[in-house]
């Protein structure tokens, strides 16, 4: 299916989301919003998806935000075209979040505004080092949104997280890493490889234990330590018998390389 803001492929079992409105540095309107949606609703069906890589086209931005200007044709309803906004980013991020496979912002640019927000929610990040992170919305009198406020005090602590957002303070790819918002800083010209060896290697693994590990992380913040091991047990229980579970242990023993299903 082709779509108008986004690039959409699927190769050796990887989806590639990628935003396509270079001009306007890859910033989201509401079209966007429900396409997005769409492709995530898509790969989460997809059971032959079991990696996805989320970026933005050209070499300036992965996403600025949310598009700032459409908020402005028409000031009687803002409000309403606010909601429509974020409902559908909203429910994109967290079909990101309980999707099974792993996910990877290969972040080629500026972020700011939601795509923070869209970075923050992958579950590895890879920055090329030219990448700068800001939150922007207080700047235009605005609160965040795109799951921003959920994520990053949970990545980089409630300081940090509150100084992003007061001060609309710019970070550096370098910056970011220190603070841990990002994986791993790549040179510009070797992120497409980064981001492709690592997608390539998720998507040859066990994709049920991936989905079980962000399943359980997605809890952990939630629960008791005794639930939380007892969610442990059950996880574990559960995918020893599966194909990928036994093929693991059976590898292991033989002392070879797995060959997992997915």
């Amino acid at each position: 299916m082709n779509y108008d803001n986004f690039e959409y492929r699927l190769e050796n079992h990887v989806a590639r989301i990628t935003i396509n409105r270079p001009k306007s540095y890859n910033a989201l309107d509401l079209d966007c919003m429900k396409e997005l949606c769409d492709i995530v609703n898509r790969c989460g069906s997809d059971r032959s998806v079991r990696a996805v890589v989320l970026t933005g086209s050209g070499s300036k931005a992965f996403c600025a935000g949310g598009d700032v200007a459409s908020f402005a044709r028409d000031p009687q309803t803002v409000d309403l075209l606010l909601k429509e906004v974020t409902g559908f980013m909203h429910m994109a991020v967290a079909r990101l979040a309980w999707m099974e496979v792993p996910v990877i912002a290969a972040i080629n640019g500026v972020t700011a505004g939601a795509g923070l927000g869209l970075a923050a929610a992958c579950d590895l990040a890879i920055a090329a080092d030219n990448a700068v992170f800001t939150s922007a919305y207080t700047q235009i009198g605005l609160t965040p949104d795109g799951s921003a406020t959920y994520y990053l005090p949970r990545l980089i602590g409630r300081r940090r997280a509150m100084e992003l957002f007061l001060t609309n303070r710019s970070l550096t790819a370098q910056e970011a890493l220190e603070w841990g918002l990002v994986n791993r800083v790549v040179p510009q010209a070797d992120l497409a490889a980064e981001v492709d060896a690592l997608a390539n290697q998720l998507a040859n693994g066990p994709t049920r234990a991936y989905g079980g590990v962000k399943k359980l992380m997605a809890l952990s913040l939630n629960d008791s330590l005794e639930s939380h091991m007892e969610r442990e047990t059950r996880q574990i229980v559960e995918l020893s018998r599966s194909p990928d579970g036994l093929e693991g242990v059976r590898a292991f023993v033989e002392k070879r390389k797995p060959q997992f299903g997915g």
